[in-house]
């Protein structure tokens, strides 16, 4: 599943994000999201999430 709905996300779920500093490589990073930052029910570049470790990204894949 990809993350661009916010629907879709919840705080706990595992995913891969893409950090603001890796968005020309695309370089992803994985964790658990503690809050949703995006308050659209939508966005075409992903769903933008905290993860627990303080870092904050676009969600590219949920995990689990």
């Amino acid at each position: 599943m990809d993350g661009t709905r916010r629907s879709d996300i919840r705080a706990g779920l595992r995913v891969s994000i893409v950090l603001k500093k890796d968005q020309r490589t695309g370089k992803l990073t994985d964790g658990i999201v503690k809050d949703i930052l995006t308050k659209s029910p939508e966005h075409p570049h992903g769903i933008k999430v905290r993860l627990e470790s303080g870092e904050v990204g676009r969600v590219k894949e949920i995990l689990n």
